[in-house]
């Protein structure tokens, strides 16, 4: 399965602005759109996620839904993506079309350990920064953090990192062994960071990475 290197996680204050900010990075060329939700209803987010599939079927963008793999499936979504609290993905394995992708949060080198003996596509590796609104998030693993693990890890499955990335942060990233991020800040506040971001993501691609990434 091929995962796009550049993930663009929605921010929306209100269903608006997330349908309008999906709006925006299909046509500023996001090959993937991940809509999460959180303290939101299972009813709510079915709703916000028909519309937005249409926006992204239209513009053949990958969307993926956070949490809610049963929302994901319902609508034909490319795929699901679990924070640690919920349900395996060993069990939304089963409950999934099987051309549709896992994606999963760790934080940690164990975390990512267990990660692999389940059935995900991905792994989003993070917090590359500490967030300032997100105090529940572990330290930042930074380059460092990156390197440590996936100097241990040695696996095919593609990791991205996320956590406060940058336009400037991108190289160093992509040296450690991770091979693409999902961004949310940088790129709400400049749809034209998109193609810089690619530019990038793409500059720095293996040959060996492109066995796995587009």
């Amino acid at each position: 399965m091929i995962i796009p290197k550049l993930h663009y996680i929605v921010q929306g204050n209100t269903t608006k602005e997330l349908l309008e900010n999906i709006q925006k990075a299909c046509t500023s060329g996001i090959e993937l759109v991940l809509l999460r939700m959180e303290n939101t209803s299972e009813k709510k987010v079915l709703k916000v996620a028909k519309e937005a599939i249409k926006i992204t079927s239209h513009y053949q963008t990958r969307l993926v839904i956070g949490s809610y793999y049963k929302v994901a499936k319902e609508i034909k979504a490319d795929g699901v993506y679990l924070e640690k609290t919920d349900t395996s993905p060993t069990v939304v394995r089963k409950n999934l079309y099987t051309w549709q992708s896992i994606g999963a949060v760790a934080h940690t080198l164990s975390d990512c350990e267990k990660l692999l003996d389940q059935e995900i596509d991905y792994i989003s590796l993070g917090p590359f920064k500490k967030e300032t609104t997100a105090n529940h998030l572990p330290t930042a693993l930074g380059v460092s953090g990156y390197t440590a693990i996936t100097d241990v890890l040695k696996t095919p499955i593609p990791i991205l990192g996320f956590g406060e990335i940058t336009i400037e942060d991108v190289s160093s990233i992509l040296k450690t062994g991770v091979s693409g991020i999902a961004v949310s800040k940088a790129i709400t506040q400049n749809f034209n960071n998109i193609k810089t971001f690619n530019q990038l993501l793409n500059a720095s691609v293996t040959q060996e990475q492109r066995h796995t990434f587009k």
